[in-house]
């Protein structure tokens, strides 16, 4: 029998560490983590709590996300002293990955849109 599209003859799950689109969704990981990338591009430089209060997201998790996404060197962190603030903005990588799925957008929407019924 034929090996799972995704193994390799050696058990390898090499077929799909090497495709982009994998790489990309791995990277990404997360709704919340797609959310913050998105609002991000639209939006611009943002503080923690122009954020929170744009996105449904409670501030736990929030932060959780935000410190991912800065690992994973998505978006970098800014604090302000006077007033105290932080700031959060994409990295050119973060850019071209949230910028990559906002143009599949279009695309995507009426493949997942399902129909209501009555």
């Amino acid at each position: 029998m034929p090996p799972d599209s995704h193994e390799s003859e050696s058990g390898d799950e090499d077929h799909f560490s090497v495709c982009p689109m994998t790489q990309a969704f791995e990277e990404i990981g997360s709704k919340w983590r797609l959310v913050i990338l998105h609002y991000l591009v639209m939006n611009g430089e943002q503080r923690f709590n122009s954020i929170k209060e744009e996105r449904p997201a409670d501030s736990s998790t929030l932060s959780r996300v935000l410190k991912e996404l800065e690992e994973r060197v998505l978006i970098r962190r800014r604090l302000e002293d006077r007033p105290i603030a932080t700031y959060y903005d994409l990295t050119e990588k973060g850019e071209s990955l949230a910028i990559m799925f906002d143009e599949l957008e279009p695309d995507w929407r009426p493949l997942l849109t399902v129909p209501r019924t009555i």
